[in-house]
């Protein structure tokens, strides 16, 4: 079955020419212009990669702080004991706990946005593993989220950070602001996710790596962009 799209996506839609590949900065201009939504609507940028996600080493992983922010207030908890939770609180944590805050998730509490860990609360974290990983809360070195460096971490989290990953497919979508930016700072992250994901291509990766590139509101039509402009 067809696919319905109401009237104004598909007003929006038609100030999109689908045969076009923007600039980062046309790009930018664009997603406002056209977006429809009541709310401030989040801009994501989606990535098409030539990589084979079977293998290790083209399977993306990290995070990176947008030199704009997100646009939105991120509730950051953090398991750790001592003098390393009073580090935490210091820095800005919503929520700071160690057994009591596995138990209160175990019982269902997942109102946050980021997970962060020492390297020693780990396992007691893994108790509510399969809880938070489908959430994609789950700590992990790879995104900073698993570190003795709490403050930092929290900080980032605070700041901005972003994290992003490649699915089975070779895709890669990551969030990068709000269509209430304005367009210069909207293309500044967007440039600056750009220049990530140029910088972790895989050394083993053959031919074009980037193989499409697009951006969209929450409920807007995809903008295609040039990967040269990235």
């Amino acid at each position: 079955m067809a696919k319905k799209y109401g009237k104004k996506y598909i007003a929006a839609a038609e100030k999109v020419d689908s045969d076009k590949l923007y600039s980062i900065d046309e790009a930018a201009a664009l997603v406002k212009d056209i977006d429809f939504a009541k709310f401030d609507s989040t801009v994501e940028i989606a990535f098409n990669l030539n990589v084979d996600t079977r293998q290790a080493d083209q399977q993306l992983r990290g995070a990176v702080v947008l030199p704009n922010g997100t646009g939105k207030d991120q509730t950051v908890v953090v398991f750790a004991q001592g003098d390393k939770a009073k580090e935490a609180e210091a820095a800005g944590a919503d929520v700071v706990g160690a057994a009591d805050l596995v138990q209160r998730i175990s019982d269902g509490w997942l109102d946050f946005d980021v997970a962060i860990a020492t390297p020693d609360m780990m396992a007691q974290v893994g108790r509510v593993g399969r809880t938070l990983g489908p959430k994609g809360l789950m700590p992990n070195p790879k995104t900073g989220t698993v570190t003795f460096d709490v403050a930092k971490a929290v900080s980032d989290a605070k700041s901005g950070q972003v994290t992003y990953r490649t699915d089975r497919d070779g895709n890669v979508a990551v969030p990068a602001g709000k269509v209430s930016f304005d367009a210069d700072k909207l293309a500044g992250n967007l440039k600056a996710l750009g220049d990530l994901i140029l910088k972790a291509r895989p050394s083993s990766v053959k031919g074009t790596y980037v193989q499409h590139v697009s951006i969209s509101s929450t409920f807007g039509p995809a903008i295609n962009i040039d990967p040269t402009s990235l």
